[in-house]
């Protein structure tokens, strides 16, 4: 695999910018398939706070004992609060953020869906974490018909200060490239989008380690935790199904708490110019409450192993009243070798499904 601070790299980079002109689809559907298997390194490490995880646990509504005092943490074996299992999404949107302003340019992160989130996890994400994440561009497709557009999926190995890797994730995405933007969406989204008068350079404080690159994924998996004795679970056990409520205070908390200032989860303002139904819920909170949901189930969240979405409808969220979000699940499978399970979770708005696919790998004591 090749380095993304490379010579190469760079001149294809320059080049795709092409002097500030427009680029066509197709020119930058052929710089974003020259760059699969490149890979990166964001250059600041993202330390864990405290606060920080109380604040994301509120925003996917887990009051787990492990989120939020250490005398709870310390009751279910851990040294200190631990992260919530969707909690990378907050460091996943700072590198999602520079791998297309700096690498993979040409797509305004408005017209990016995210359309499938599978996370792996080797340890879990606790308070005093140094996080570094290594990024690449494993896959490209460009579809033509019966609309334009470009299919990709990125891949974050994120890494403690230690050396240790804490969670491998893969993000599908679908991209629609130069897409004219109707002049009224165009002032909706100046009058929205948050300025900044200057942003302060927080420094290059990570170099990419030599040879990381090239090694294979990580295959480390966390213990069993404080979670559920695996002899008490059968297949086609069925979870206490639960309902969650999300309101536009609700999608503004975790737009800041996850640093997405994407105006489709607060404007009605561009909802409207866009032609949308209404403001949706971030992907990543609708998987957070499934988290969630599981988290309760299981006993422990740090006993998550793996944990797949995929995204079929958004979570509609209007001014005037609540959206109820409903998750059900089931045991799916288990494993008495290894004492994993496999669950299923379901999630619906109303009539209209969710999750085309969700399930959670789990060790279990």
């Amino acid at each position: 695999m090749s380095d993304a601070s490379g010579t190469d790299l760079q001149e294809r980079i320059a080049e795709s910018r092409n002097g500030g002109v427009k680029l066509t689809p197709e020119e930058i559907a052929a710089h974003t398939q020259s760059l699969v298997g490149f890979h990166y390194t964001v250059d600041d490490y993202y330390e864990i706070g405290r606060e920080e995880v109380r604040k994301h646990a509120m925003a996917v509504q887990d009051a787990h004992p492990t989120h939020w005092s250490e005398k709870g943490a310390r009751e279910f074996g851990h040294e200190t609060l631990i992260a919530a299992p969707t909690y990378v999404s907050v460091l996943g949107i700072i590198a999602q953020r520079k791998l297309f302003e700096d690498v993979i340019t040409g797509y305004d992160m408005w017209q990016i869906m995210q359309t499938d989130q599978r996370l792996v996890y080797h340890q879990p994400m606790k308070v005093g974490d140094r996080l570094i994440c290594d990024v690449s561009l494993e896959s490209f497709r460009h579809v033509s018909s019966p609309e334009m557009i470009d299919l990709m999926v990125t891949k974050n190995v994120i890494w403690n200060q230690h050396d240790e890797p804490v969670m491998t994730t893969w993000t599908s995405l679908a991209a629609r490239p130069g897409m004219d933007v109707d002049p009224e969406l165009e002032a909706s989204l100046d009058h929205v989008m948050m300025k900044i008068d200057a942003i302060g350079d927080p420094g290059h404080t990570v170099e990419a380690k030599a040879g990381r690159y090239d090694l294979p994924d990580p295959t480390q998996t966390p213990s069993a935790y404080a979670a559920v004795n695996f002899d008490t679970l059968t297949v086609g056990q069925e979870l206490t199904p639960k309902r969650y409520f999300l309101t536009r205070g609700n999608l503004s908390n975790y737009a800041g708490v996850a640093g997405d200032p994407n105006p489709i989860h607060f404007s009605d303002h561009v909802i409207s110019a866009a032609g949308m139904d209404d403001v949706v819920a971030h992907g990543m909170q609708t998987m957070g409450l499934g988290a969630s949901f599981v988290s309760e189930f299981i006993g422990d969240p740090a006993a998550f192993c793996e944990y797949s979405v995929r995204f079929t409808s958004p979570v509609y969220v209007p001014a005037d009243d609540s959206a109820a979000v409903d998750f059900t699940g089931k045991v799916k499978s288990l494993d008495p070798e290894t004492r994993r399970g496999t669950i299923a979770i379901t999630a619906k708005q109303g009539d209209r499904r969710i999750f085309g696919r969700a399930t959670v790998v789990v060790q279990f004591n």
